[in-house]
This record gives structure tokens, C-alpha cells and sequence, in this order.
């Protein structure tokens, strides 16, 4: 009986073991792409003009040797290196190299301020950093000069600037590469810390690459497909699922520096995209752009959504206006990242409101929170996850290693959820996101997703705000379409009778747009206390009303 005809009587979906050779690193397959596909384009720089550079499989394997020639000029097998760059082919040549060396890569989110820097390079023991010097005329590489006078360890700080300089630093002759194993960490990534310091998730080898591979081979990617690239490679989406999917299908991947709607358009008509990868405001912004400015997209196939909430209203609205199928996966940075996804024209009925099954390989279950025990089908628990793509541990912290993870190795998500019989896992939100109003239990997702159907709606994120009566009241922050009338008093109409009216946001912000993370999530913490530090606490619930951001 194969997978799809499986179904489950407790809300756990065990791995399925039908993809096989599982056992390798990175190195390994950027050398078997090469092999396959010698002469096909294997990566093409994000700009829109003639003079974009390229690479086959054959070159990307040849600069990708020379890099980690390079590198073990100046560090050995097992040390870190950090990358503190915005996109581009010398950060995947980078990530490329460190693995065929053994060296591991520290991925730094080129937003970071100095002390953010500061404590990533100091926690993870970096050696070296490699710095693109300007981003957003931010001159990072004068900060990690300055940082560096304080990090004993850190033995080289590389401009990319120079970057032929630093390949010519082997120009004694191509070092051996050394024996690397599959379970050795090829990255450390650290989680965003809006909750207090980030933690250094250790990636191995193969749960990178085979978490890359397994969401390539769900959405069903091939060789002829081209995909576009805007999720930073500093996280999991960019350099695991798009880099090493498109590497280990045969794929195209184009590559720009940077998030644009419009470039993103551009790039899809020239080099006739078939696959994006995006969190859903981008391809909100990229459906506003091609209805201010229409490309031909005829070539695009697929968009795939994940890293936040996917409402139900933008699949519809992306098949209508782009003519495109909608896959919607699940997952965090521990476990490299994706967990579960979605197939191509999906059959479950309600797939819409999931985020699909598990990927092979991939064992899930909902439990109460502090339990081992799955809980039955359709209950609302904490989603947990057993796999080989799940992380080693956090960096040199083993305290917080024990919470994420417990003795039979399942990884405890945070988010909450439900699985049905067919093993869809539906997610509700963040336990830390859910609001207690009077002692009932409110999820945003439920009020974001009604408040997206509404035709002025272009993006909205719900919060709770503290209430020193009810205990936390339900806030909105909603942004309009382009021209399109908004009211408190239209919005509230719009809930009334689709929501219970307790779930109806007493507090409204009309918002330009929204405090976001570089891979394009919200910051619901910082919607939150940026209202905070401007209204103080909220009033009483029949003083309750509009305030215009």
C-alpha cells in the first residue's frame, strides 16, 4: 500500500521509506550533478542585461573546488567560517566550497547590526568571515574590521571585493580535499532570536541536502525547470531548498541580489522562469507589480509558498492571475527546514488549509505540549518532527538542545496544529502567538485568513495586545491594495457572522507595510511593540478604536 493510500487512526504519520540513498553530502552531490549534467546551466546571476555571468554543472564543480582549495590554504577541516552577504554566485560558490572542504559555513543575515554580528561570530567560534562590503549603504565590511579587533579566534576578515585575490591565495597547487562525512555539520544557522539571543541550529551534510532534494522531487522539478530565487541564502529556503533542489534536479537557478517585484518579473520573462520559492508577501508584491506593469509569464508552472501563513485567497488569486499551480510547504531552520508539503494539483479535497504530509523520510505527530503521546485525529497540539533532516543540536548549547529536542529525538516545533486521517497537517500558529482573550483561545490565522478574503485586503497580521481586564485583546494590522478603500467599520461588517464576535479585532491599524525579517516573514513582536511604545496599554473595550498608523 503505497503512502497516499495510507491513512492514520492517531495524529502521527510515521517516515516513509521510499526514497533510497540517503547517505551523502553536499560534495557529493554538486559532484554527481556535474557528472549528469556537465554542459547545462547550472546558475545564472539575478541582474537584467547581456553581460549576466553563468555557470554549467562542469563550472560550478570546477570554481567550487577551487574555493575550497582556497580555504584550506587558510583553515583546516572542521573550523567555521561566517558569510555576511547579501545574494550572489560567490556566496553558493562559497557554501559550494566550505562543504567540499569540510569547513563549516555560519550563514549571518546581512540586516544584523554590529552587536548581532558581534554575537553570532563570537558564539559560533568563527575563524574567518567573508563580507560583501556594501549592502543598502550599510558598510559592513568597516563593521566587521571593528568587530573583528574584539574576536581572538577570528583569523581573517575577506572583503568579496577582492575575491579572485583570495582563490590565488592556492596558487601553490590544488590541495587534496579531504574525506567528509555525511553526518558532519555543513552548516550552523542561527534562528532569528526574537525572543531573546539567537541559537546556532548545526545542519549536517546530508539533512541538507536530502531536505532539498525532497522538496524538489515532491513539487516534482526536472531539468527543464528554471527557478528564480528570491529567499535569502543566509536561511535554510535559499541555500538548502532552491540551491541544492535545483542542483539535484538539474534545474536552472537563477539568482538575484535582492527581493524586487519588479526585477523578479523581469527575470522571470527573460530567462523564461518556471518555479518560484517565496514567503507569501513577496508574491503578494510580485501580483501588484505584474498588474501595474504586465510581464509574459507564460513559462511560469509553479509557485510554492511557506515560511508564514498561506491564506487560502492568494492561491486563488495567484491561479487567476498567473496561471499558476500553488504548493504550500512547512517547516523551521532545525530541521533544514521543510517538514511537510504539498504535491502539484493536489487531490485532498481541503488542501488549501494545509501544508500537506510529511515528506518521506519525515516522521511527524501532534502532541500536548510536554507530552509524548500523539493525540487524535483533528486535535489541536504541538506539531513535532523525527527525522534525518532534523538538526544535531544547537551550537555549543546544550540547555536549549534539550528543550527543542527530547530523548527519542523528536524536535518540538512550537507551532501548533492538527493532522487529518490522510496525515494533511493543518497549521493554527505559534503556541507563543496565541491569544487568551477572558479565557478563551484565539488564533490569529483563523481571523488573518477571513480578513484576506476581503477585496481591499492586500496583507494583514493579527496580534494580541495586552488588556489588564480581559487579559489580551485581538489587534489587526491591515494594509489595502493599491487604490482600494478601506474602513475599520467595512472590515468589522466583513467579520460579523463569519467569526464568533469575541474573535473580531477590537483594536484596528491601517499600515504602509510591515516590519519584516530579511526572508520576508512579519514581525508580529514589533507590530506589537511598536503600538505599544506609541499608544501605551490599550484603552477599555467600549473606548476601543481606530488608530491610523
Amino acid at each position: 500500500m503505497s503512502s497516499r493510500d495510507y491513512e492514520t487512526r492517531a495524529s502521527h504519520w510515521p517516515a516513509t521509506t521510499t526514497i533510497s540513498d540517503c547517505d551523502y553530502t553536499i560534495g557529493d552531490a554538486l559532484r554527481k550533478a556535474a557528472a549528469r549534467w556537465p554542459s547545462r546551466t547550472a546558475l545564472v546571476e539575478g541582474i537584467v542585461g547581456c553581460d549576466a555571468r553563468t555557470w554549467s554543472y562542469a563550472e560550478l564543480l570546477r570554481d567550487s573546488e577551487a574555493v575550497a582549495s582556497a580555504l584550506l590554504a587558510h583553515f583546516r577541516p572542521g573550523e567555521r567560517i561566517a558569510v555576511w552577504s547579501a545574494n550572489s554566485p560567490e556566496w553558493v560558490c562559497l557554501e559550494l566550497g566550505a562543504a567540499l572542504a569540510g569547513i563549516t559555513l555560519v550563514t549571518v543575515n546581512p540586516a544584523y547590526r554590529s552587536a548581532e554580528l558581534e554575537f553570532v561570530l563570537r558564539q559560533s567560534r568563527a575563524h574567518g568571515i567573508f563580507v560583501q562590503p556594501q549592502v543598502h549603504s550599510r558598510d559592513l565590511l568597516a563593521m566587521a574590521r571593528t568587530v573583528s579587533e574584539e574576536l581572538p579566534e577570528l583569523r581573517l576578515v575577506q572583503s568579496l571585493e577582492q575575491w579572485d585575490d583570495f582563490l590565488s591565495s592556492s596558487s601553490a597547487g590544488t590541495l587534496h580535499l579531504p574525506h567528509v562525512g555525511f553526518t558532519d555539520p555543513a552548516q550552523i544557522q542561527y534562528t532569528s532570536g526574537t525572543t531573546g539571543f539567537p541559537k546556532g541550529a548545526m545542519l549536517s551534510h546530508r539533512a541538507l541536502a536530502v531536505n532539498g532534494r525532497l522538496y524538489a522531487e515532491t513539487i516534482g522539478a526536472t531539468p527543464e525547470d528554471v527557478w528564480v530565487n528570491p529567499m535569502p541564502l543566509f536561511h535554510t529556503a535559499g541555500c538548502g531548498l532552491v540551491t541544492l533542489g535545483a542542483l539535484q534536479t538539474g534545474g536552472v537557478h537563477v539568482l538575484p541580489g535582492r527581493f524586487d517585484a519588479d526585477l523578479m518579473l523581469d527575470l522571470f520573462e527573460r530567462h523564461r522562469g518556471t518555479i518560484l520559492l517565496s514567503v507569501p508577501t513577496m508574491l503578494i508584491r510580485m501580483l501588484d507589480a505584474q498588474r501595474a506593469s504586465a510581464r509574459d509569464l507564460s513559462s511560469w508552472r509553479l509557485a510554492t509558498l511557506g515560511g508564514a501563513p498561506v491564506p487560502v485567497e492568494l492561491i486563488r488569486r495567484a491561479r487567476r492571475d498567473f496561471g499558476v499551480d500553488v504548493g504550500i510547504g512547512y517547516g523551521q531552520t532545525e530541521a533544514a527546514p521543510y517538514i511537510t508539503h504539498t504535491v502539484p494539483s493536489d487531490m485532498h479535497p481541503q488542501w488549501m488549509e494545509t501544508v500537506g504530509r510529511p515528506l518521506p523520510q519525515v516522521e511527524v505527530k501532534i502532541a500536548p505540549q510536554g507530552t509524548g503521546e500523539p493525540l487524535p485525529i483533528g486535535e489541536l497540539g504541538e506539531i513535532c518532527t523525527r527525522s534525518i533532516c532534523v538538526m544535531s543540536g544547537y551550537f555549543e548549547n546544550p540547555e536549549a538542545t534539550a528543550t527543542a529536542i527530547d530523548k527519542d529525538g523528536w524536535l518540538r516545533t512550537g507551532d501548533l496544529g492538527s493532522m487529518d486521517a490522510a496525515g494533511y497537517v493543518r497549521i493554527t500558529g505559534r503556541v507563543k502567538d496565541m491569544i487568551i482573550r477572558g479565557g478563551e483561545n484565539i488564533y490569529p490565522r483563523e481571523i488573518e485568513d477571513l480578513l484576506f478574503t476581503h477585496e481591499s485586503v492586500a496583507n494583514v497580521s493579527v496580534v494580541g495586545l495586552p488588556h489588564h481586564e480581559w487579559g489580551e485583546i485581538v489587534a489587526a494590522f491591515v494594509q489595502a491594495r493599491p487604490g482600494a478603500p478601506l474602513t475599520q467599520e467595512a472590515l468589522i461588517s466583513h467579520c460579523t457572522g463569519r467569526i464568533a464576535s469575541y474573535k473580531i479585532p477590537q483594536v484596528w491599524e491601517f499600515v504602509a507595510d510591515f516590519p519584516q525579517t530579511a526572508s520576508g516573514k512579519i514581525q508580529k513582536f514589533a507590530l506589537r511593540d511598536h503600538y505599544l511604545s506609541r499608544t501605551g496599554p490599550p484603552p477599555q473595550p467600549d473606548d476601543l478604536h481606530r488608530r491610523g498608523a
